[in-house]
């Protein structure tokens, strides 16, 4: 049980975190001539990110880990802050388009373009079975799996508008 309650609340800080980075990141880049596309499907992001996490507490707070589980989740947790550190400044929440910018190819974008919303969707998945959740587990993947399709096609399509490719969206999905 207190394992359950120290990795509920290292996941509930570190989603609190990141809302803090997000907003300051936010506020720089548009600062700097940024600007938000699709602002409509991000409270349905937020709205479905919290109910995960909050009835990930309501029902597993007391239940035990499955420890090698909760191990590849902390691997996970890893390729997070890689997503975060090779992005930097640019890594916020929503869709933040920065004309002129190019293109983060470093770290994990060197393999493929939306690394951060993979590690979401794994998130999303692995942290209800650590709790042996598999039915939340599938429910929120399926959820999430749904608004991700929205916000990539957004996404990808403000960077195809763009005069060129060069142009980075500062997006990851909300903790």
């Amino acid at each position: 049980m207190t394992l359950s309650i120290l990795l509920l609340a290292l996941v509930t800080a570190q989603r609190l975190g990141e809302l803090v980075l997000a907003g300051h990141n936010t506020l720089r880049l548009k600062a700097r001539g940024a600007y938000e596309v699709a602002p409509g499907h991000y409270p349905l992001i937020v709205a479905l990110h919290g109910a995960w996490l909050i009835g990930l507490w309501w029902l597993a707070w007391d239940l035990p880990l499955n420890l090698p589980l909760a191990g590849l989740f902390l691997v996970l947790e890893a390729l997070r802050v890689w997503v975060l550190l090779s992005l930097g400044e640019r890594w916020t929440t929503r869709i933040i388009i920065l004309p002129g910018a190019p293109l983060v190819r470093r770290g994990p974008y060197r393999f493929f373009p939306h690394p951060n919303y993979a590690v979401v969707c794994a998130e999303i998945l692995l942290l209800p079975l650590v709790f042996g959740l598999w039915w939340y587990a599938l429910a929120f993947t399926a959820l999430n799996a749904a608004v991700l399709f929205v916000r990539i096609r957004a996404e990808n399509g403000a960077l195809s508008a763009l005069p060129t490719r060069g142009a980075e969206a500062a997006a990851s999905p909300p903790p």
